[in-house]
């Protein structure tokens, strides 16, 4: 049997409409709002100036490159840093590190294999053609890859990169040189640890006081009063 809804008055009308308007103005505030971190109540700062050319250079560790290669060397390190950030973010599922790395790739191809091929020619340039300059580009990627891998920095690491994920993915074509121009530097920022803005890092900072695991401080698995007078005191316990 099929159950129909007949009846509808203006009364259920007029309030299915308030709730809808409640709905549409409650995700609108929402997205206006920044959105909220996956780790800090407050995220530390990792906003950057965007790079000159002369600062590429030097961060990107190509020394007298021309302007298209520093253009390459941003958009190369870019890709770089987004798939670590693929790699090591994925204990965070809603940062989408893979989905936007993939996302990337597939939206900018184009720009990533003339990156590829320009940074080639910088290598076969100032190194060597051949092989030299192929090892030495090997070598190039090998390098920025594991600059891009931290362990204490992860959580800032990995929030950054997201940021810069995502303006990757809505950039137009042709475009990426700019997003890494603009986010390679807070990326970098990121690999220092950094806390809390209001909270600082209470859980990495804390340390843990042992007791002497000297044989001379034990007997019959007991601690002797001795030591444990010293351990006492290293943990501020009051006798």
């Amino acid at each position: 049997m099929t159950l129909r809804y007949v009846g509808r008055s203006i009364g259920h009308r007029s309030l299915g409409r308030r709730v809808v308007l409640g709905l549409a103005m409650t995700a609108a505030a929402l997205m206006a709002q920044p959105a909220a971190a996956q780790f800090f109540w407050s995220p530390p700062d990792f906003s950057t100036p965007p790079l000159t050319d002369a600062e590429a250079t030097t961060a990107l560790g190509l020394p007298g490159a021309t302007a298209a290669e520093v253009k390459a060397g941003l958009v190369w390190n870019l890709r770089a840093a987004l798939n670590v950030a693929a790699l090591q973010c994925q204990f965070e599922p809603t940062l989408l590190s893979i989905s936007n790395y993939n996302a990337m790739i597939a939206h900018h191809d184009a720009e990533l294999d003339a990156a590829q091929t320009t940074l080639l020619g910088y290598f076969q340039r100032t190194v060597g053609k051949g092989k030299p300059g192929q090892m030495a580009s090997d070598q190039y990627g090998t390098r920025i890859y594991s600059g891009y891998s931290t362990v204490q920095a992860q959580r800032g690491f990995c929030q950054a990169a997201a940021l810069v994920g995502r303006q990757a993915i809505f950039a137009q074509r042709g475009t990426l040189n700019d997003v890494a121009r603009n986010g390679l530097g807070s990326i970098k920022k990121s690999l220092v640890l950094a806390g809390e803005q209001f909270y600082g890092d209470p859980g990495r900072s804390y340390s843990l006081t042992l007791p002497s695991f000297d044989p001379k401080c034990w007997k019959k698995g007991k601690m002797l009063p001795a030591c444990q007078l010293a351990w006492n005191q290293k943990i501020g316990v009051q006798p």
